[in-house]
C-alpha cells in the first residue's frame, strides 16, 4: 500500500536500504530491510566474523526514517512532478547511539517520527529494532530533500 514511494528513491540497487514500507503518514514512518549475507561491506568488515558497519546502519535508518518521510511529505504539499522534476535528498546532521550488532541476514524495523518538517527541512527522531523488537541504535536525523529540474 505505502511501497509506491519506493520508485521515487534515487538509490541504485546495491545502495538501497529499504524493503518494505508498512506505515506512511505525515507524522511517522515504519519501514523494513533485511540485510543481505553477500553484500559488499561485509568481505572486509570483519574477515571472518562479518558485522554490519555503523554507517551502513546509519544510512538504513536515514533511508527510511527521512528520505522516505520526506519524499511524501513533498510530493503532499507541493504537488510534484515528477515527469519534469526529481528530488535529491541531503542528510544534514545526525546523533546517532548504537545498541546492539546486526549481523548479515537480520531484518531491521526503522521507525520514524517527525520532529517538524518547514521550508523543506525535515528533523525526526529514529530508532531500529531487530526482530524482537529491542532496540539496535537511536538517534536525531535531520536532512532537506531539494527539488531540481530534470535535464
Amino acid at each position: 500500500m505505502n511501497n509506491h514511494i519506493l520508485t521515487h528513491l534515487p538509490y541504485k540497487s546495491s545502495f538501497r536500504f529499504v524493503d518494505n514500507i508498512s506505515l506512511l503518514n505525515e507524522n511517522e514512518v515504519i519501514g523494513e530491510y533485511t540485510l543481505k549475507p553477500d553484500a559488499f561491506f561485509y568481505e572486509d568488515h570483519f574477515e571472518g566474523n562479518p558485522v554490519t558497519p555503523g554507517v551502513i546502519l546509519t544510512e538504513i535508518m536515514a533511508q527510511i526514517g527521512l528520505v522516505v518521510l520526506g519524499i511524501f511529505l513533498v510530493m503532499k504539499e507541493t504537488g510534484f512532478d515528477f515527469n519534469t522534476q526529481e528530488l535529491f535528498p541531503l542528510l544534514t546532521g545526525t546523533d546517532v547511539n548504537f545498541n546492539k550488532m546486526v549481523l548479515p541476514g537480520q531484518k531491521v524495523t526503522v521507525i520514524s517520527k517527525k520532529q517538524y518538517f518547514r521550508f523543506g527541512k525535515l528533523k525526526c527522531q529514529i530508532q531500529m529494532q531487530d526482530a524482537s523488537k529491542e532496540i539496535v541504535a537511536s538517534g536525531t536525523f535531520s536532512g532537506i530533500i531539494k527539488k531540481l529540474d530534470r535535464k
